[in-house]
């Protein structure tokens, strides 16, 4: 006797994560497709993401709030840099607003995709975190905002001694709730954003931070509270007022970013002559705060208030650069010679990437390797049919991009629905085409992976832009239809000339 299988459930899309990306994706297919069945998959039991995950101290934004805020929803705070709780909380309202909470299925974890051209849909394979279940779903289209790292195991490198260490190590990813460091020694190892973020919030209730650095970072203060941004609100209202605050810091972002590319030594001179405006006279600034590489070749770390600064000039934290050698039973010993003592040690060493959520794709049962193909118009991926994916800017505010891609995503939904469409595919014109990393961006934990993630091109569409300005023009203003973006219907399982 058999038993028939239950019908597998269908979707238009399919939205893998509901982080930043993940909730926005969501929000513009609500206003702008309602007729379309959605459903974001969660892999975690809880939404928000990157701002749910991180619990250590501080952990804040390392942009504006006007411009890492979505476009359609208004950032309301008199903090322009703002804490993890307040941007989770502004997150999560969205999705409320936008009636998404009944949309997002948690402890759903993507695990593979097998794509068929012949029934023109993702037959995708789900499991539940929570009781280890196996599922399908299948949807016409996948959209991955599932961030570019894993979030189940942070990059901690190999530390020579490290078992001899007898105090306690813990990586910020997964920061301990009970851990206590009042009135006690705290070494940060690391020296990006997070690191200078953790210094200063340790700072006040710690015996002593030390930030160790194997390289300087560049780091600059910025204002907690945007002063005209708020101004702007009480005089034109939330939402003019938050408009204008977001045109105004987008083109200072660009012009600070500019700046810096085709003037590296004065940006360089400019943010040294700040840094020495913030630390104590005859500071070692160029011991400390000099990086080898040019403003903007990696991300500026921005600290609200100068707190890192001020936290130096008080003496509850130091920088020391240097390599360690070894760990020892009570901290480190450095190439120097120099031991530093602690009773803590907090490894903020970067990052995992794990491209699309290291999910196996499968094309009509070929293996998709993500290292062989080429990003169009950064958003989706060639050879690869109906999958979209959500990576924002490196030299901007993350969000910016996403609000621009999920426009043009709903957009090229529709217009495939005008014409009768259910296949989409970007295929090369120029199998010959030069290529390079798709990410183009100097920092450590992107050059690890730089082997595993698709590569770009030299030309539109397959250049990832980095450009708000020119992705408003390429995302938003420009026809969806390209010459080599093909589609077709899946009854004559062959791909169609372009539209």
């Amino acid at each position: 006797m058999t038993t028939d299988q239950p019908p597998v459930e269908h979707l238009d899309v399919l939205i893998v994560g509901a982080g930043i990306s993940g909730i926005g994706a969501g929000r513009y297919l609500t206003t702008e497709l309602p007729s379309k069945t959605f459903a974001i998959l969660e892999a975690r039991g809880a939404s928000g993401g990157t701002w749910d995950l991180f619990r250590y101290p501080g952990i804040r934004s390392d942009s504006d709030l006007h411009t890492f805020g979505y476009e359609f929803k208004p950032w309301r705070d008199e903090e322009s840099i703002a804490s993890a709780p307040r941007i989770l909380r502004y997150l999560r309202e969205a999705a409320t607003e936008n009636g998404l909470d009944d949309r997002i299925r948690y402890h759903h974890k993507l695990v593979a995709a097998a794509w068929s051209s012949a029934e023109a849909r993702w037959l995708v394979d789900v499991e539940r975190t929570d009781t280890g279940e196996r599922i399908q779903l299948s949807a016409g289209w996948l959209f991955c905002a599932a961030g570019y790292y894993r979030y189940d195991e942070g990059f901690t490198p190999h530390f020579e001694g490290r078992e001899r260490f007898t105090g306690q190590i813990v990586h910020p990813q997964h920061w301990p709730e009970d851990l206590d460091h009042t009135g006690r020694r705290v070494l940060v190892i690391g020296s990006g954003a997070t690191a200078v973020t953790l210094v200063p919030a340790m700072a006040g209730t710690a015996a002593h931070v030390t930030m160790l650095q194997r390289t300087p970072s560049y780091i600059l203060p910025v204002p907690a509270k945007d002063a005209l941004a708020n101004r702007l609100r009480r005089i034109f209202g939330e939402q003019r007022g938050y408009a204008l605050t977001r045109r105004k810091n987008i083109l200072k972002g660009t012009a600070v970013w500019r700046l810096c590319q085709r003037y590296p030594k004065a940006a360089r001179r400019l943010i040294r002559w700040v840094n020495t405006q913030q630390l104590p006279a005859g500071y070692p600034v160029d011991e400390h705060f000099n990086p080898p590489y040019d403003p903007w070749d990696q991300r500026l770390c921005a600290v609200p208030g100068g707190d890192l600064f001020r936290a130096i000039r008080s003496g509850d934290a130091e920088i020391v650069t240097d390599r360690i050698a070894t760990f020892t039973e009570k901290g480190v010993l450095l190439e120097s010679g120099r031991e530093l003592q602690a009773d803590v040690i907090v490894t903020a060493t970067g990052l995992n990437v794990h491209a699309m959520g290291g999910v196996g794709f499968t094309v009509d049962g070929e293996p998709v390797a993500l290292r062989d193909t080429i990003a169009y118009k950064g958003m989706m991926l060639s050879g690869v049919p109906n999958l979209a994916f959500a990576i924002g800017y490196t030299n901007s505010s993350w969000t910016l991009k996403i609000g621009l891609l999920c426009e043009h995503f709903c957009r090229l939904l529709k217009h495939m629905d005008a014409h009768g469409y259910d296949i989409c595919r970007p295929e090369l014109a120029d199998p010959d085409m030069p290529t390079r990393p798709f990410l183009n961006f100097g920092a450590g934990y992107i050059r690890r992976a730089v082997d595993q993630l698709p590569r770009q091109g030299d030309r539109m569409p397959w250049l990832t832009s980095m450009s708000y300005h020119a992705d408003v023009k390429l995302l938003r203003a420009d026809s969806v239809t390209d010459p080599e973006l093909h589609f077709a219907h899946s009854a004559d399982h062959r791909i169609g000339a372009p539209s």
